[in-house]
């Protein structure tokens, strides 16, 4: 067993499914599964964000990219997570998965915005429950 062998992925949107997938494209040849995971963050007692089931939608239209991207060159399941907390929802996505990595693109923004939003990159890497794989921007590569 190797650490690409299953990675969970995790995707925030449309456009970061596509990017990630572009990070991900030159190392599917060491992985043999990935799970895409998409998490609905729950308020915790305050009004959600959006109405569930339009979230929901959106969620399957995220996964939906992973699959179309990727599908063909590694197998992909798709998994969409509810949580107050997105990091502890990536987390338990992968051990229910049981992968063997967790494998993101690092999002862009500025200290502040990362501070007031909840930066899930450093959550990621902060004590993970298994390894954490940042995944290069292949377009800083051109």
């Amino acid at each position: 067993m190797t650490l690409l062998d299953h990675l969970v992925v995790p995707v925030a949107s449309e456009a970061d499914a596509k990017a990630t997938c572009d990070a991900l494209r030159p190392h599917l040849g060491a992985v043999e599964r990935v799970t895409a995971v998409h998490v609905i963050e729950k308020a915790g007692g305050a009004v959600d964000k959006a109405p569930l089931e339009k979230r929901r939608e959106d969620a399957a239209e995220f996964l939906a990219v992973v699959e179309s991207e990727i599908g063909g060159s590694v197998a992909v399941d798709t998994r969409t997570a509810f949580d107050t907390d997105v990091v502890d929802a990536i987390f338990a996505a992968a051990t229910d998965a049981g992968a063997t990595a967790v494998a993101f693109r690092p999002r862009g923004g500025s200290r502040i915005v990362r501070l007031l939003s909840g930066d899930t990159a450093t959550g990621l890497v902060t004590d993970p429950e298994i390894p954490v794989i940042a995944l290069p921007d292949p377009a800083e590569d051109d």
